[in-house]
């Protein structure tokens, strides 16, 4: 058997590439939709993609399933689980609590795992070359390492009503009747790690094992002593912003994401056609430098969405295809990296990369307004906006801040001042930059606090200060 995890650090996301050794048949669980890595994967290894399937519709990137089926003639399949109202509205096989999918000598049963979503399934793998027993588990975002996937997001991402409640019960049974009775040894692999907003406290450990979960976890203790209302309120509290490109996300895994098929690459765009572009507002300009880069100077209007920093969960917090389908020119040193944004862009549903360019010169230029920790108290403005989570928000903030966090902060702009100034921060600066920049293009006027939380704690601290 060969089993390999594919894992993206932008978007925290894990799938799997599992083959029979035997016959060159494999199958994919939860595939990105950028399948480059898959298909290179198969073409290494001498296999043949037959199958590919998903755990659940997920919500926080855009399912690769329906693409890599289309390319490679695999046979999708879907769950079948959890109601009318959560079926998938494509084509694929219909899975249902303990159907088995065989891939060679690999059998995968699918195990109805409700609570993060209704319809979720898990995936025991069976190599019956050498056992008779099922020795893993796919479980998508039921168990990470260390935590459980969150109930909550159909009430935060997809417009449910207090559906937590019914998730996390459905979960507490899931754990009941699904995960526990199986033997310690059983690996876990799950579909997130460290860094994703699907639980609060997941590990950066790729796997974990039955037994290990049962004993360490912080939802251990709940199953051992059937406290169930235990278990609801401590996996309910403190969850994390959901950002709001989750609930677009929902919706187009739900019904299909529309096939790609292969990709050419992108042109490099003369500056006049840029600037004609720019002067009409017929498309976005990305500036994909960091914040110092664009803190120095950067072109009239442009969205900022660092190439080497999380590019697709910025892109999904400040571009929304479905409001703006204008075309992106992107701020490249070359083909490249223009490859790698876009990659990362269609993760997240955003297909409408252009081109690139490789300076801003004789294009509009602009400086964001930047104000100094030290001068803050003298600054006027009618907002003082922390964009960072609600978490960190209540572990300290500046005086006098409200929170909204840069994930939401674009699609909750009712909250923000119809004129005026605001001054937003995060904690260093980089989502700060992000999300600010979205806002100066949607109109509004924002000064970035220089330093971000961190350089106003320093400057706290060098006047000698308590720190907040």
């Amino acid at each position: 058997m060969l089993l390999e995890r594919i894992y993206d650090e932008d978007l925290s996301h894990a799938s799997y590439f599992i083959g029979c050794q035997a016959t060159g048949d494999a199958i994919v669980i939860d595939p990105s939709r950028d399948i480059s890595a898959y298909l290179e994967l198969a073409e290494a290894k001498g296999m043949r993609i037959v199958h590919v399937t998903e755990t659940h519709i997920h919500a926080d990137f855009l399912s690769g399933t329906r693409e890599l089926a289309d390319s490679t003639g695999a046979t999708a399949h879907l769950s079948g689980e959890g109601g009318a109202d959560w079926q998938y509205g494509y084509e694929g096989e219909r899975l249902a609590d303990g159907d088995t999918i065989t891939v060679g000598n690999l059998v995968l049963q699918a195990v109805h795992t409700p609570g993060h979503t209704p319809e979720h399934l898990s995936f025991l793998l069976t190599d019956t070359a050498t056992a008779e027993e099922p020795g893993f588990m796919f479980t998508g975002d039921f168990v990470f390492v260390g935590d459980l996937g969150r109930p909550d997001l159909l009430d935060e991402a997809a417009g449910g009503v207090d559906t937590r409640y019914v998730g996390a019960a459905q979960l507490y049974r899931s754990l009941s009747e699904k995960l526990l009775p199986l033997p310690d040894y059983v690996q876990i692999l799950p579909a997130h790690g460290a860094g994703s907003a699907c639980g609060k406290a997941l590990g950066s450990v790729p796997s974990t094992t039955v037994g290990y979960e049962r004993t360490f976890s912080w939802w251990g203790r709940h199953l051992a002593a059937s406290d169930e209302q235990g278990f609801v309120d401590e996996l309910l509290d403190g969850q994390p912003d959901a950002p709001s490109y989750f609930g677009r996300m929902k919706r187009q895994n739900r019904e299909g994401p529309a096939i790609l098929g292969p990709q050419s690459d992108l042109p490099e765009l003369s500056v006049a056609a840029v600037r004609e572009g720019l002067r009409n507002a017929s498309l976005t300009f990305i500036d994909t430098r960091d914040q110092h880069g664009v803190h120095a100077g950067t072109v009239q209007d442009a969205i900022n969405i660092p190439a080497w920093n999380k590019p697709a969960v910025h892109a999904g917090w400040v571009l929304d295809p479905e409001s703006d389908p204008r075309p992106l020119v992107l701020l490249a040193d070359g083909p490249d990296t223009a490859k790698h944004l876009r990659s990362h862009f269609i993760r997240v549903g955003i297909d409408t990369t252009e081109g690139y360019v490789t300076s801003t010169d004789g294009l509009p230029a602009a400086v964001p307004d930047l104000v100094g920790p030290e001068d803050l108290d003298s600054t006027d403005y009618d907002l003082l906006l922390d964009v960072r989570n609600k978490s960190e928000f209540a572990q300290g903030t500046i005086p006098g801040a409200v929170q909204l966090s840069a994930g939401r902060v674009l699609w909750h702009q009712d909250r923000l001042p119809a004129s005026g100034t605001i001054v937003s921060f995060c904690q260093s600066g980089v989502r700060n930059s992000v999300a600010s920049s979205a806002l100066r293009r949607a109109g509004h006027r924002v000064i970035e606090l220089e330093g971000s939380y961190l350089g106003w704690q320093a400057a706290l601290k060098r006047q000698g200060l308590q720190v907040q």
